[in-house]
């Protein structure tokens, strides 16, 4: 039997380790001193040195078929999840033509700029994607997409209109930390675009989603305001400057939520490159508010680091968070100042 496409594997890692130095903790919660790094994983630090929370390693596998057509998957395996490799993607792709192109399959739901490289460390300045900013329960989807790629003048555009679901029978961010029992989350009849726009050292990103969302915490299916489901709107919008060694980073994102208000939440970064080095500080909050929200999720994070590139495919970093939690009633992990560093690395 012939093999017909020309198959290519690519890689990533990160090996990192981190420790919160000070923390309050929630202690109605019975939560002890923690830096809850990444959300959609729960990579949560404590007052001991560990390397599991954000280490992994992950495999992508393209098989090129010709004629425009595409097979691609992604397994990642993290720490955080005794590194049991899980499938991120698994897509079809076929290149209509020279603008055009429609994939099915599952992929990274596109909500924010760093979206569909959140895993590829090396692919950013931070040690991770701002945790205030990055903070949805939900972040893959299967679907449908039609992307659309061109030239105007001296300016690239490219946008993106995708349809799907997800239901993830046990979501991690919210069984395994907030609700602490099993918990199936379900977004569907999601309908969403986004449109990329950049010249030069400038470049806009804007995003919307809309989608349905049903829960069951415990068996038991979840009810906002006698309803068993309640509906959800995404706004977003990043801006992007890079003038030779200066940079700017900024995203801004709203989620209206039907009975819940609307949570709010943004980030924004300034670095300088300095050959093989790159010092940056970034700021990064969550606030949620609305009619009847009197003390909703607030939280926010001032981070200072530094990156630097000792190799063509590799880069050490270290970083310094401090973290403020404004909320009683929806505090998530309380204060927290920590530490971590780590290599992030490409193959």
């Amino acid at each position: 039997m012939h093999s017909y496409a020309d198959i290519n594997f690519s890689g990533f890692a990160s090996v990192n380790a981190g420790k919160v130095l000070s923390g309050t903790g929630v202690e109605h919660y019975d939560v002890p001193p923690t830096f809850l790094a990444d959300y959609p994983i729960v990579s949560a630090y404590t007052e001991e040195w560990d390397m599991a929370p954000e280490s992994l390693f992950g495999l992508q596998v393209t098989a090129d078929l010709t004629d425009g057509l595409k097979a691609i998957a992604q397994l990642v395996g993290r720490g955080a999840e005794d590194y049991s490799p899980e499938f991120e993607w698994a897509y079809l792709s076929y290149e209509i033509n020279e603008n055009w192109t429609v994939q099915a399959g599952r992929k990274r739901l596109p909500l924010f700029y760093y979206s569909d490289f959140y895993d590829v460390g090396y692919a950013y300045v931070w040690m991770r994607a701002p945790a205030d900013n990055y903070t949805w329960q939900i972040f893959n989807y299967n679907g449908i997409n039609l992307m659309y790629n061109t030239d105007i003048g001296d300016w690239s555009l490219a946008t993106n209109v995708y349809t799907g679901k997800e239901d993830d029978k046990e979501n991690k961010l919210l069984g395994d930390f907030f609700f602490k029992e099993e918990t199936r989350e379900i977004w569907k009849d999601m309908l969403g675009g986004v449109v990329n726009l950049s010249k030069d050292w400038f470049e806009a990103r804007l995003t919307y989603m809309q989608y349905t969302n049903e829960r069951f915490i415990g068996g038991q299916q979840t009810t906002w305001g006698g309803s068993d489901s309640r509906d959800g709107r995404f706004y977003g919008a990043s801006f992007n400057f890079d003038f030779d060694n200066w940079f700017l980073l900024s995203e801004i994102n709203r989620l209206d939520l039907e009975f819940d208000g609307n949570l709010d939440t943004n980030m924004i970064t300034l670095g300088y490159r300095i050959n093989a080095f790159t010092p940056f500080v970034a700021y990064s909050s969550m606030k949620q508010k609305g009619d009847g929200v009197f003390d909703g999720e607030n939280h926010n994070t001032t981070s200072v680091g530094l990156r630097w590139d000792f190799h063509d495919s590799a880069a050490f970093k270290i970083q310094y968070d401090d973290v403020t939690d404004n909320s009683y009633d929806y505090a998530v992990a309380g204060d927290s100042k920590s530490l971590s560093f780590g290599v992030d690395l490409v193959f």
